[in-house]
């Protein structure tokens, strides 16, 4: 007779594998979307509890695709269900949008998704939604094509573009606005930029293509290296000597229109993280004052500053405020890379999307006005104010330098080159994706002498 061994109880299911990922972003996103937290900031948070490199990849693909396809994905879900899941379900809605957005941008085959979506409802402690989430998604995954038909009929879920966006778009850039949206939903290349004091543009190059790293040097800036695949740039070489920052070309332009020389003092009014002031360094031998209103932002523009090898005084003080930190000796050249919309920057930071409010326009084109006037008196007679924003909204760009010449008998607009953009007022407004850039706006004022 055979000994019977006891019993051990029923097995646990073995483990999905991808449902404990899939619920990381499911948390991430839902307070992206629901509690207005950026999507760098949760990416922060999630890396350390994701080990594996392959993971963070895909964790930060789907974060960034979710929030740039939201509100088409959310719309394609919604048109699924009978009724809607109910307010508290933030992380069930989420993950669905999140399933559907690996199948549909991502390219993920739909039996890779489901099955791990599902598992990740039980992880959310959301078992109550798994029937549903198994069910619906391998609807979506039948129906998809039908379902991005229906879509495409409305501007909002054909775009996913707030309302508001696509409305001021049409009425700034009519002839152009079909392309800015366009360009908003393409991912960004990765942009780098060289620091002259510690090689040339064509070492880099050299030891990028050592590496492995493709690589190419941007046509129209001196300083600039386009990627063409995104990296872990910490991990490239000449990173943890300084060779290099990342700065896409728009934004490297500022040094070229600013234009500071050897011995002049410079004030960079909106500094951190201080990419802006770190490339002026890298120019040119100046005098510079790293302002910015957050303190806590403080230490991230000594630490950028510091691995690439720049000095600088940074300074904690309010803009609007300059008897509160100025010492009353006057600036050659002043950089405002004012507060804004982040309009232009939609494709780098896809959340501004779900983040940004028609009504938020206003008051931040009031304290653009309101900086700028402040600062001018810290001008030196003959020097250089450059004003420029991320945003390709004409009332934060054109209009704030059209009230403040109408109000300033000793300032003049200088013309800007024609490679700098479309002709916007006395600026130049490159538009996002133009020569691989971000949308930026730059005017150039000087102090009548």
């Amino acid at each position: 007779m055979s000994e019977r061994r006891p019993s051990r109880g029923p097995r646990k299911p073995a483990p999905v594998p991808g449902a404990g990922l899939r619920a990381e972003a499911a948390r991430a996103l839902a307070r992206v979307v629901y509690e207005g937290v950026s999507l760098r900031r949760v990416l922060v948070d999630a890396n350390p509890r994701v080990a594996d490199p392959r993971d963070r990849a895909l964790l930060a693909a789907s974060l960034f695709e979710a929030s740039r396809w939201w509100l088409r994905h959310d719309a394609a879900i919604a048109s699924l269900m009978d009724k809607p899941l109910p307010p508290k379900a933030r992380e069930a809605r989420a993950l669905l949008v999140l399933a559907a957005v690996q199948i549909d941008v991502l390219g993920v085959a739909d039996y890779a998704v489901v099955a791990p979506s599902v598992e990740a409802m039980r992880v959310l402690g959301l078992a109550q939604y798994a029937g549903l989430a198994n069910a619906l998604l391998r609807r979506y995954a039948r129906e998809r094509e039908a379902i991005g038909a229906r879509l495409d009929q409305d501007a909002v879920t054909r775009s996913a573009h707030p309302r508001w966006l696509i409305d001021a778009l049409a009425r700034d850039w009519p002839d152009r606005a079909a392309e800015i949206l366009a360009a908003n939903n393409r991912e960004a290349a990765l942009t780098l930029r060289v620091n002259r004091r510690r090689g040339t543009r064509e070492d880099l190059l050299a030891r990028l293509a050592a590496d492995g790293v493709a690589a190419a040097a941007h046509a129209d800036l001196a300083d600039a290296i386009v990627l063409e695949r995104s990296s872990d740039v910490t991990r490239l070489p000449g990173y943890a000597e300084g060779a290099f920052s990342v700065q896409d070309g728009a934004a490297q332009r500022v040094a070229d229109l600013l234009d500071a020389g050897d011995g002049q003092r410079v004030l960079d009014a909106c500094a951190a993280p201080g990419g802006k002031s770190a490339h002026l360094l890298e120019r040119a031998d100046v005098e510079l004052v790293a302002l910015d209103n957050d303190p806590a932002r403080l230490p991230r523009i000594g630490e950028n500053l510091a691995r690439l090898g720049l000095g600088a005084s940074v300074v904690a003080g309010d803009a609007l405020a300059p008897a509160n930190w100025w010492d009353g000796r006057p600036f050659q050249r002043i950089l405002i890379d004012a507060p804004c919309s982040a309009s232009g920057i939609v494709r780098r930071q896809p959340d501004i999307k779900l983040h940004r409010r028609a009504a938020d326009i206003a008051p931040l084109v009031r304290t653009q006005q309101a900086i700028l006037a402040a600062l001018w008196p810290l001008l030196a007679p003959g020097g250089r104010l450059l004003y420029a924003t991320c945003s390709v909204l004409r009332p934060e760009n054109e209009g704030v330098l059209a009230a403040f010449l109408a109000d300033h008998d000793d300032a003049r607009a200088l013309p800007l080159p024609g490679h700098c953009g479309h002709a916007a007022g006395v600026g130049r407004q490159n538009l996002p994706g133009e020569g691989g850039m971000d949308g930026f706006y730059y005017g150039l004022l000087e102090k009548i002498a």
